[in-house]
């Protein structure tokens, strides 16, 4: 009798798992910067199989670091993504042509470390996957990225007010006038240039640019 329970325990165990999707082993985080971490977000939030992006700072040695004080560490995000319907290396080659990377210096009209890319790794395989699409986006641009790819450490989530920054509909001071975030954030990336430079460097393999 035990041993028919357990089977029946396995059973209903294993429908469950079905039902639900299976395990979470599907799910994988990637880690980028891209500049502001606004329009990093806002581009991998639209892309099929991806669950959520987390703006944050990565790759300095600061404890805590906040939005008025991140020396050191790049403005970031954290994908989660299912990778039975997206890969790794899928979205790392569409992170590198949503970005100049032939730019060292910064992004765009945002310029100083913070905003440079890069792309963190947390495994060998990511490691693997991330340097052979940096070296494809070279052999298409015909030109040297300067993307690096850098082994992950702890991501800092940025304060409440920057996720998702890009669908809020308060109302802020701009140096154009009030204006709702939303439009403030159309605003800015068109100000700022960001797909106007995408488009001129990537052409026809653009990445989210208009």
């Amino acid at each position: 009798m035990k041993r028919m329970l357990s089977i029946v325990a396995g059973l209903a165990l294993m429908v469950l798992v079905a039902a639900t999707g299976g395990s979470h082993a599907a799910t994988e985080k990637a880690i980028v910067a891209g500049g502001c971490f606004w329009c990093v977000e806002s581009d991998f939030e639209k892309v099929p199989g991806v669950r959520s992006v987390v703006s944050g700072y990565t790759g300095g040695r600061m404890q805590n670091p906040t939005y008025q004080n991140h020396d050191g560490h790049y403005e970031a995000v954290e994908i989660t993504f299912d990778n039975s319907r997206i890969t790794y290396a899928q979205l790392i080659a569409m992170f590198l042509r949503s970005v100049d990377v032939t730019d060292a210096e910064g992004q765009f009209c945002d310029r100083g470390p913070a905003y440079r890319t890069a792309i963190f790794v947390s495994n060998p395989a990511q490691k693997a996957a991330a340097e052979a699409a940096v070296a494809e986006a070279g052999r298409a641009l015909g030109k040297k990225v300067v993307t690096p790819v850098i082994p992950a450490s702890t991501f800092w989530m940025a304060e409440a007010y920057h996720q998702d920054y890009y669908k809020s509909s308060e109302i802020i001071l701009t140096r154009a006038g009030p204006k709702q975030k939303k439009n403030a954030y159309t605003f800015y990336r068109q100000a700022c240039g960001r797909d106007a430079r995408v488009k001129q460097l990537w052409g026809s393999q653009a990445a989210f640019a208009k």
